[in-house]
């Protein structure tokens, strides 16, 4: 099914809520368009997975690492399979997908850039959500302990946290240039707001939408 591109010219409201008790869930939400293929890397249990395409009507699919939560998202309906998006995504021919998600699980990647360059081979669009590290509190925590940052969007003791790699709004910008993305569309949040000034210091979660520019499909 052929998909629109998103009309770019809408504004989400200033409050965004919650969706399956995640902001970055309901910016999906909104930006996925009805009756598109959805790939969602790194989907966990399949909630959003499931969720779309009871309200969009989506035709969903996840790669999940966990079997425990592969096993979870199968009893949702959701068709899942066990794999590790480090390893690439070789099943998948170019372009199969509308739209390809990776929501909070880019920090969490061995290979980001190689993660990013395969999610859009295989999709069209990606939704690329991840919190950020350059938020205040975050170097607040920093600089008055000395130690990795532990705060409330942050809970994890250093030898605990699955974060692998400690990015920013800067830093991901200056990535999807270096692989030469478009960024169609991006979003910052702290709190239930968005986020207008000064995003790198302000937002604790940013939400991307992003593609290849033309004659970069390597």
């Amino acid at each position: 099914m052929s998909v629109q591109a998103p009309h770019l010219g809408s504004k989400p409201p200033a409050f965004v809520h919650d969706l399956l008790g995640r902001r970055d869930y309901a910016i999906i939400g909104d930006i996925v368009a009805p009756g598109s293929q959805v790939l969602d890397l790194g989907c966990g249990e399949g909630e959003l997975l499931e969720w779309l395409a009871a309200n969009k009507g989506v035709k969903a699919r996840g790669v999940e690492k966990s079997s425990a939560r592969v096993q979870r998202a199968i009893g949702r309906g959701v068709s899942v399979f066990q794999g590790d998006i480090d390893g690439g995504l070789a099943d998948y021919p170019d372009q199969t997908f509308d739209y390809v998600i990776l929501s909070q699980t880019l920090q969490e990647t061995v290979y980001p850039r190689k993660v990013l360059h395969e999610m859009l081979r295989v999709g069209k669009r990606g939704i690329v959500a991840f919190p950020n590290f350059g938020h205040w509190r975050v170097r607040l925590s920093m600089l008055t302990s000395g130690r990795a940052p532990c705060t409330k969007l942050f809970p994890y003791a250093w030898y605990e946290s699955p974060n692998i790699h400690f990015l920013t709004v800067f830093d991901f910008e200056e990535l999807a240039a270096l692989e030469g993305l478009q960024v169609e569309r991006r979003y910052f949040l702290a709190g239930h707001r968005k986020v207008t000034f000064l995003p790198n210091l302000l937002a604790e979660v940013a939400v991307f939408l992003v593609t290849r520019e033309r004659g970069r499909r390597d």
